[in-house]
């Protein structure tokens, strides 16, 4: 983006495994919730904390998969060069429009249970575990585990809008680069919406059915969106 005649780049820096660093960083999440269920000395802490611990590895497969067919059609783990590859098609290139569809459904889910918003905030099940792992603390202790939490929400909303709609790019970025952080932020935005549509419409899942729904419908699901992805790789 030209300022001053001189060319302004719409990221801090480009690292060649960009995404592999941001994946293993989010996967340190869990660790604060299990050591803090397990440090309360309450039971029902104990149990929200290991609740987290499963339904996060759990989950964190199904969207690692579903990153994979991601990957073959960029041909990179740079995050600058994955959303490079999406600019064609008058800026609407997106891997969510061109054959990751099936990926982007199994990311979203995912991305959801991860952060543990609703319908899959079992850890925090108020109504069966007296507000789970962050029972014992309070004051800025309580705080800092939802700043955590609604940041980790603000970078699985970044991570989609790169990975799957196009990042920065749309319609009119080439002729008018100041319109790519507006795309940014609205598609953002977008996922930040949705996060709290869910918890206005939404039950909660029984933990049985998390994991069910987890282990034998999504995984599936991310294997054979790898499966398609490397087939459409090859034939195109």
């Amino acid at each position: 983006m030209p300022f001053l005649d001189r060319p302004i780049t719409l990221y801090v820096t480009s690292v060649n495994v960009g995404l592999l660093a941001v994946l293993a960083m989010t996967g340190m999440g869990v660790y604060g919730i299990v050591m803090a269920g397990y440090a309360s000395n309450n039971k029902y802490s104990l149990l929200g904390g290991l609740r987290s611990s499963a339904q996060l590895v759990s989950y964190e497969l199904a969207m690692s998969l579903s990153i994979i067919g991601v990957l073959i059609q960029a041909g990179s783990l740079d995050l600058v060069t994955i959303v490079e590859r999406q600019g064609g098609a008058w800026g609407l290139g997106w891997h969510v429009f061109w054959f990751q569809p099936i990926g982007f459904f199994v990311f979203l889910i995912s991305m959801i249970a991860e952060t543990n918003r609703a319908p899959f905030d079992l850890p925090e099940a108020e109504s069966e575990l007296v507000a789970g792992f962050h029972t014992e603390y309070s004051s800025m202790k309580f705080a800092m585990f939802f700043i955590a939490e609604y940041a980790n929400m603000v970078t699985a909303a970044a991570m989609a809008t790169t990975l799957f709609l196009g990042g920065w790019q749309g319609p009119g970025v080439a002729q008018i680069p100041w319109l790519g952080p507006v795309y940014f932020i609205l598609k953002m935005a977008l996922f930040l919406f949705l996060y709290v549509w869910l918890r206005a419409s939404s039950p909660r899942l029984r933990y049985d059915q998390l994991m069910n729904f987890g282990w034998k419908f999504l995984l599936p699901l991310a294997l054979v969106n790898v499966v398609l992805s490397a087939t459409l790789g090859l034939w195109f």
